[in-house]
């Protein structure tokens, strides 16, 4: 739901490509919900979201994804805020629970960012997300089981307690082989620093890196 997180995996999708043990590195994905009380509504957007949320007026709402929209065009991606649908993402990130089963988390990741940034999708819906699932040959008749039960619903309330246990209180956040923590959809060559030193690394520490583009449990988009 936040946009700097489909940023953020682009920047380090185009890291990992410049990393020259790349086919040693597994992507996890982890569940993280900024606002678990928001309520779906198909009849509303991002800007009248922001509007009533923040109590901003639509057209401020309106400039301030205009501005997120032109830092996703640079890193090739499509931001359609006009069009896209307030949902809650529980149900969301339990079919991506299932993904992960099969080892298709990321590409489940990838098919969610783009209904709901781009194609304005509801990631709310049971036929969206069965839809979604398919695509990238999950079968329908599990994620049907998913939609219709509350399985994977422990998983993804442990991930979110688990962030909260290592401090995470804003997405994107990235955590490289347990030792580095990468804040923020930072620039691509931070990431390939982190994964350089990550790989090097023999001794147990961590690092952060400074906060970039992120938003956080409070709301706060920066």
């Amino acid at each position: 739901m936040c946009p700097f997180c489909y940023i953020g995996k682009r920047k380090f999708e185009n890291a990992l490509e410049q990393f020259e043990n790349k086919a040693g590195v597994e992507i996890v994905w982890k569940s993280f919900q900024l606002d678990p009380e928001m309520k779906s509504d198909p009849n509303k957007n991002t800007h009248q979201y922001l509007a009533e949320k923040k109590g901003w007026t639509y057209d401020y709402a309106k400039q301030v994804s205009e501005q997120v929209t032109t830092m996703a065009k640079d890193v090739g991606l499509t931001y359609n805020f006009d069009k896209s649908v307030v949902a809650n993402s529980f149900n969301a990130h339990r079919v991506s629970h299932l993904a992960k089963k099969y080892n298709l988390g990321d590409a489940m990741e990838e098919q969610l960012f783009k209904a709901y940034f781009t194609e304005g999708d509801n990631i709310d819906d049971n036929e969206t997300l069965t839809k979604l699932g398919t695509t990238i040959g999950l079968k329908t008749k599990e994620i049907e089981e998913v939609l219709n039960s509350d399985l994977y619903s422990e998983e993804v309330e442990r991930d979110i307690i688990e962030a909260q246990q290592v401090g995470v209180r804003g997405v994107p956040f990235f955590v490289i082989d347990r030792k580095f923590a990468v804040s923020g959809a930072q620039p691509s060559d931070v990431f390939l620093n982190a994964l350089n030193k990550a790989w090097n690394e023999s001794t147990d520490h961590n690092t952060t890196a400074n906060d970039a583009d992120s938003c956080s449990v409070d709301g706060e988009c920066n």
